[in-house]
């Protein structure tokens, strides 16, 4: 793996972001607003739109999540924040809350596609634990996929079990059999 570096996205570093996301917004025109929006809102406005949406957030000052860069390429994105800005998680039964402790949830992970499968999720995922730390986390929750069958790129988006295992994350709640809630606790 390539030494990586990370840095919080800040209004400075917005153009790495989109250089990062091309075209397409990481995938389809997401732009990371998947969890942000009601469905029908995120519908209507893929694409440019959400790109506008996420470089608000940039420009009013909030950290969305982290960059890494290898050298001064931007290799990959982790979305990290309170779990009050994902307002779509509190939606459905699947990813309701657990219980009334303070969160912060990582809910994306975008790797440019010559860095998959090089380590690159667990070292971003693990900077953005720091990252969030820092700013007064005390406990991290992530909503991986099983990582047990081959699944297209665009499906592991919330990232895969195994790479939170690997970093100390544990299963606190599982309301579906593809779905897990998983925590890793601070100190």
């Amino acid at each position: 793996m390539p030494e990586l570096t990370f840095r919080p996205l800040t209004a400075g570093r917005w153009n790495d972001l989109a250089a990062l996301f091309g075209d397409r917004g990481a995938c389809a025109g997401c732009w990371c607003m998947w969890w942000r929006l009601p469905r029908a809102q995120f519908e209507r406005q893929k694409g440019p739109a959400n790109k506008r949406a996420l470089h608000k957030i940039v420009d009013s000052g909030r950290i969305p999540g982290i960059l890494a860069y290898a050298g001064k390429q931007p290799v990959a994105w982790c979305a990290i924040e309170p779990r009050e800005c994902y307002p779509r998680l509190g939606r459905g039964r699947v990813l309701k809350k657990v219980d009334e402790q303070p969160v912060w949830s990582v809910v994306c992970l975008f790797v440019a596609r010559p860095f998959r499968n090089r380590s690159v999720s667990a070292a971003i995922v693990s900077a953005a634990v720091e990252h969030a730390r820092r700013r007064g986390a005390r406990v991290i929750e992530a909503y991986p996929v099983d990582s047990k069958t081959r699944r297209a790129d665009m499906s592991v988006y919330t990232g895969l079990a195994s790479t939170f295992r690997e970093l100390g994350f544990t299963e606190v709640a599982r309301r579906s059999p593809t779905r897990r809630i998983m925590r890793l606790a601070l100190r």
